[in-house]
């Protein structure tokens, strides 16, 4: 019997801390889902410096108070995109919030900020929340959870595809076949745009990121600094594996800087983002599968060609990737929906997390539910 359709609103708020986006989708099952609408409420500076203060100090009050503010925006991202699609919140089957994450050092703890019953009392409907514990309890990463959307929604029917997604931090998913997960696996390769982008502030403090790669297309990588970064052990280990800016964020972009002062920093940096992602997928990859990426790296030109330039060196052919919004809808839409997908799994009972990503011992219903 046919199931009618679901309304839920998924919400992210990611490491590059640009603010809270916010999707409208329609489900008709784990495998239909269709975006009806998209909307950003961005992060003011002050909000961006509250954020960024949470990863490294911060007393009991400061991080009660962030806990809240962050609901009070990311109730600003669902009221904008309800406003877009012109539909009540009565219409909702649900939101999905997976909050801001303070702290990401599995597998002890995956830390995310944001309290739902600000949503739940807000629209009345039901909030999913807290998606990552369930899993780290688990023995797993906590991450990446987008995995099983790109196994369930984005795969090919006929072979494989790698969904590569270049956020704060980039990951990809290997998907063998669409609907299938059997052998499918993903991980975060190390650094994104997170890195990039603060190595770019650094580099000219009147900007917050390296837009449109202007500043990185004046400099010149320095090699040996960049062979020093990629012997980091972390590019060497297997899947599964998760990282975040506790590893590859502020700390790291000032050793660049001072390293290699203004633009030659920040053409650094995305050297390091595109060579670490290029050298995860060309060892963890089929060759013969597609390349599908997503995510504000991926409308980086520098990030992009230094993409493809080290894939074709490593494969020994000109290798081309394809971007999200070609094949499916808006890019910047495609981890919202993501997490529409992981709540509706959530609010029946089904799993949302893929242990061949993640590395727990099994699959899991993920997240709390705050009722409506």
């Amino acid at each position: 019997m046919t199931q009618p359709p679901q309304l839920l609103v998924g919400l992210m708020a990611g490491t590059s801390l640009d603010g809270v986006d916010a999707a409208l989708v329609e489900l008709r099952s784990p495998t239909q889902a269709r975006l009806v609408a998209f909307a950003s409420r961005p992060y003011g500076a002050d909000e961006r410096a509250a954020i960024r203060a949470a990863f490294t100090r911060g007393s009991a009050s400061a991080y009660a108070e962030l806990h809240v503010r962050l609901a009070e925006w990311a109730a600003e991202g669902v009221e904008a995109v309800l406003a877009q699609a012109h539909l009540p919140a009565t219409r909702l089957a649900g939101i999905a919030f997976p909050g801001q994450t303070i702290w990401h050092e599995p597998p002890r703890v995956s830390w995310q900020l944001g309290e739902p019953a600000v949503l739940a009392e807000r629209f009345g409907v039901p909030v999913v929340s807290n998606f990552r514990a369930r899993d780290v309890a688990a023995g797993g990463q906590g991450a990446p959870l987008v995995p099983v959307a790109d196994v369930l929604l984005f795969g090919r029917a006929d072979g494989p595809r790698v969904l590569v997604n270049i956020g704060g931090m980039a990951n990809f998913t290997v998907v063998p076949r669409a609907a299938d997960d059997a052998g499918a696996f993903a991980c975060d390769t190390g650094p994104g745009m997170a890195v990039i982008d603060a190595v770019a502030s650094l580099a000219d403090p009147r900007v917050r990121l390296d837009r449109d790669g202007e500043l990185s297309a004046r400099g010149t990588p320095d090699e040996a600094l960049l062979l020093e970064l990629l012997a980091d052990p972390y590019f060497a280990e297997p899947p599964p594996k998760s990282t975040g800016r506790e590893r590859f964020g502020d700390g790291l972009a000032r050793l660049i800087a001072e390293r290699r002062p203004g633009p030659d920093g920040v053409a650094t940096a995305v050297e390091l983002t595109g060579r670490s992602l290029a050298e995860a997928i060309a060892r963890w990859t089929p060759a013969e599968a597609d390349i599908v990426v997503s995510g504000g790296g991926a409308r980086h030109p520098g990030v992009r060609a230094s993409l493809e330039r080290h894939l074709s060196r490593l494969r020994g052919r000109v290798v081309t990737v394809t971007p999200f919004d070609t094949l499916f809808f808006d890019m910047s839409a495609k981890e919202p929906v993501a997490f529409a997908l992981l709540g509706y799994l959530t609010l029946h009972g089904q799993p949302g997390n893929l242990p061949a990503a993640t590395g727990a011992r099994g699959p899991r219903v993920l997240g709390c539910v705050t009722p409506a």
